[in-house]
């Protein structure tokens, strides 16, 4: 080595450290902040996507028996009756807003089984099928209803496979099974023979932009016969079909898993 060459440092610059450790910081925070956006992004698409297309449910109760099931889990459409802008039919606190529409199509028609928020207390969420739409007159004689004076005759048939998937709470009533024709839909309903509250029900015309609902199960369903009518601004969407189908080992019902209910339609 040349005596005018000066032997290399085996120190590291201070500074370059200094510099090299603000950089690492600083990419490590830009990551986190891409996480944190990508994160967020995929939030903001599930609950806009829950809050203008499709949406779960869990059926708590027997009111739609044996349509569905208590632990149904279901599918809503939530398009189904109009475009609805991202996050305007919420519940905050004791204040519910009503959808603002982008397009707004036809109402639900007779037969629908729709999910909407119970009229007596809008933070909570009722199923029902719809009976009478605005202008009809609704009335009920001997439990047989009458839509616009003409009877939806019930057919009675063997409900013995119903009743073998019947919930616990359900088996010990008198029950026998019918089918009913409303609107264009066929399906079934249940009644206890032996319960004779709600046998008749005076008639009553459906108010503008209102929706006369019932339960299924007709002799155990709390709707529009006690409460009165369902509003179009207060409708979530219609029920599609059954994707999962579980009770859960604590309450008053024992677990039941029924995968054979998974992708049953909801008619």
């Amino acid at each position: 080595m040349s005596e005018n060459q000066t032997p290399q440092s085996s120190e590291q610059d201070p500074h370059a450290e200094l510099m090299k450790s603000v950089e690492e910081d600083t990419t490590k925070k830009q990551k986190l902040i891409k996480e944190v956006k990508s994160i967020a992004l995929i939030i903001i698409a599930v609950l806009t996507f829950r809050s203008v297309f499709f949406e779960p449910f869990r059926i708590p109760s027997g009111s739609m028996i044996p349509t569905l099931m208590i632990g149904d889990f279901i599918l809503v459409n939530k398009f189904a009756y109009g475009f609805k802008v991202p996050f305007t039919d919420v519940v905050i606190g004791d204040k519910s807003y009503d959808p603002i529409y982008v397009v707004k199509r036809d109402g639900p028609k007779r037969g629908d089984v729709i999910v909407f928020k119970y009229p007596k207390d809008l933070s909570v969420n009722y199923i029902k099928r719809v009976i009478g739409l605005p202008g009809d007159t609704i009335e009920i004689r001997n439990k047989v209803v009458f839509v616009n004076d003409k009877a939806l005759e019930p057919h009675e048939f063997d409900g013995k496979k119903i009743m073998d998937d019947m919930d616990d709470k359900f088996k010990g009533y008198n029950l026998k099974f019918y089918k009913v024709k409303t609107g264009d839909v066929e399906h079934v309903i249940q009644q206890d023979n032996d319960n004779y509250y709600k046998v008749d029900f005076d008639k009553i015309t459906v108010p503008a932009n209102s929706y006369f609902v019932m339960g299924d199960n007709r002799d155990f369903s709390y709707d529009a016969r006690y409460w009165g009518f369902v509003k179009h601004e207060q409708i979530k969407g219609r029920a599609m079909f059954v994707w999962f189908s579980l009770i859960f080992p604590f309450g008053e019902n024992p677990a039941k898993f029924r995968p054979w209910r998974i992708g049953t339609p909801i008619n």
